[in-house]
Order: structure tokens, then sequence, then C-alpha cells
């Protein structure tokens, strides 16, 4: 089940990716969480943030190389146990205390973290939906197939959706459709869900860019958007003005680490989290997002490439699904601090402050590795 064998065999040009995303985090997690009314010789890089990220990251490479020493095709003989704990485990956040007016976490107590798991479900989804599809391979076509898909997928989705959560619940959508494709659903299916997906972004869209008057189209959304809901698509929030000062005032090379007077005098929401992309964009500049971009995109083409190489059904449609929840963290977050998105919560994946995010993130590069160095077994 686990091989050490294996882990000669993984894909090394992530390693030094994954080291770089991570120094990025630290860097800016360092940057604000510091006390601006000491000299910054006082306070040091490491942070009590930065400390609580470090391990993080050390207990997410460690899940990482058991992920990816661990053989993935065991994940079918686990699918239901995983999706039933899902679904249990995000009815219990309703008898929970709510922590930051929401319930997305569970508290753990004596070690002082907390257990989101909204984050680990999207992984559950694919792994249930690869091992679904894969059965299915042979009736793909039918509505039936489709149907249940759908049943797998709308349940957590709901419950995300209700915790508040409509981004990563929306993260869900995406990734669907594409595991769909891959799958090999009736077109019809496929076509409307693309429809479907098409018109809401195109009706946001248009909010965002002043086409469509924000209040003129309240009366009309809010029959099937909640009040608070509708007030995300307001593009001129503070927090989204914000990330776009923030990220105008970096300039071509930035203000310089820990000189940030926006993002660093508080103007910024959230900086270290979801805010993470517009911060770091103050004190590197379009130099220092440039060279974040293009470590993300070496992530999504290397996470790709499993899927060329993936020996069966089960690891092509795995490794996809994987590929797009990652994908889909990085655009959405990017598009909401640009304007392009309203702002609902999503993580910047390997760079957001969080421990809960890096370990369902490492946990699904890891299966992505196993897929990978398995791909030569007949």
């Amino acid at each position: 089940m686990w091989n050490y064998h294996y882990l000669n065999r993984i894909d090394f040009r992530m390693i030094p990716i994954l080291l770089g995303l991570m120094l990025i985090s630290l860097l800016v997690i360092s940057s604000q969480t510091i006390e601006h009314g000491q000299e910054l010789i006082e306070e040091g890089f490491f942070t009590p943030m930065v400390k609580h990220q470090m391990q993080g990251f050390a207990l997410g490479f460690g899940v990482f190389l058991f992920f990816a020493g661990f053989d993935y095709n065991k994940l079918r003989e686990w699918t239901w146990l995983l999706y039933v704990f899902m679904i249990l485990s995000l009815i219990g956040l309703f008898f929970t205390d709510p922590i930051q007016r929401v319930q997305r976490w569970y508290r753990i107590p004596f070690i002082g973290m907390s257990f989101q798991p909204s984050e680990y479900a999207k992984l559950i989804v694919v792994i249930t939906l690869s091992w679904f599809l894969e059965r299915r391979r042979t009736n793909s076509d039918s509505l039936g197939t489709a149907f249940f898909g759908c049943i797998i997928v709308g349940i957590p989705f709901v419950l995300i959706l209700k915790q508040p959560d409509l981004g990563t619940a929306l993260v869900l959508f995406p990734i669907t459709l594409v595991m769909f494709y891959f799958g090999g659903l009736h077109p019809f299916v496929i076509k409307t869900m693309t429809w479907l997906g098409a018109i809401a972004l195109i009706f946001v869209a248009l909010i965002f860019l002043g086409v469509l008057p924000h209040e003129e189209v309240r009366p009309y959304a809010t029959k099937f958007l909640k009040e608070y809901q509708f007030e995300r698509l307001d593009p001129n929030t503070h927090h989204q003005k914000a990330a776009q000062i923030a990220i105008g005032l970096g300039g071509l090379t930035g203000t310089g680490w820990r000189k940030s007077e926006f993002t660093g005098g508080g103007w910024l929401p959230a900086p270290y989290t979801d805010s993470v992309f517009p911060s770091y964009g103050e004190e590197f500049g379009f130099i220092g997002l440039f060279l974040l971009l293009v470590l993300f995109y070496a992530l999504i083409y290397f996470s790709f490439q499993v899927s060329v190489v993936a020996k069966d059904q089960f690891g092509r449609l795995l490794s996809a699904g994987i590929t797009v929840y990652l994908a889909m963290h990085i655009l959405v977050n990017i598009g909401m601090m640009t304007g392009f998105l309203p702002i609902t919560g999503v993580p910047l994946v390997l760079v957001s402050y969080g421990g809960s995010s890096i370990l369902s993130t490492m946990t699904a590069l890891g299966i992505l590795q196993s897929i990978y160095s398995r791909r030569f077994m007949f």
C-alpha cells in the first residue's frame, strides 16, 4: 500500500515550485504580522504566525510524501467511507459555535488548531466522482449517470453553501464540469452545465464592468440570492477597492519587504489570508507578481501532465479533477483581488495563511505524485 521506492519516481520539478510558493507565503505573513509599533529588529522574521505556517508546511510535506508513496488505487476502497465522513463532518458544523460569525471550522482542543471540513470536501468529491465515473464508464452517456453524479456533488454543495461559504461551494461547479467531460457524460449535460456557468460568469462580469448597475439589478437578483450574497457582487466595496489600490501602489518593483504603507497601515482587509495576492503585490510589485504567476503556471502545467501519463481511467479522472481544483483556487482568488470576481473567501493555494488549506492542497499534490510515479505499471 505504501512503498518508499515510488518516491524516487515522482516529478521532482514540483519541489522547487512548492518551496518557492511557501517562501512567498512566509515573506508576506512575516511582513503583515509584525507589531508595527516596535522595531523590526526586535520582531524578527519568525513571528508567531510565521512559525504556525511553517508547522503547517512541515506537516504538509509529510502528508505529501505519504500520499506520493501511497498507492492511489487503494482510494477506491475508501471512497464511500471518506464521502460519508465528509457529509457527517459538514452536518456537524451546524451544531458547533460559530467562529467569525460563520460555521466553517471545528476547534481542536489542547493544540489550539481548527479544522475546516469544506477544504477537504472538495478533494473528497473529486475522489468520489472519479470512482463513480470509472464504474459507469460503459454507461457514461446515460442521464442516470449524470443524475447520480450531480447528487454526489449536490449534497456537499448545499451543506457548504449553508455555512455560508459561497466561494468554496462554487469551486465545485467547474470541477464537476471538467470531470463530467473527461468521464464522457452525455453531451447535453456538458452543454447545459457550460451554458449555465457561462451565463452566471457573464452576469457577474457585466456588473463588475459597470454595464449592469449594481443597484438596478438588486430587485431581480435578490429573488434567487440572499441579501448578503448579492452584496458581494458590489464592485465598489472597500475590500475590492483596497485590493486594487495595493496592487497599483506596488508599481513595477514594489515598495520593498515590510515597507508597505497601505497594506502595512491596516487599510487592506485580511492581508495574509484571502488578500495575500495584493499584499504581496504592493511590496514586490509587478515583477514579484509575475514570478508568482510563473510558479502557479508551472504548478498547473505539471499537474495536467499527470492526466496525460496516467495509466488508468481512475487516475486520469482523479488527476484532472485535482488539477482543476488547484487551478480554480488560483483563478478565483486572483480574479476577486483584481476586481473581476466577487470576494468570496477562497484562499490562494500554498500562499494564504491557514493549516486546512495547506494540508488539503499537499494531500492533493501527493495523490498526483502517486499517479505520476505509477505511470509505467501494467
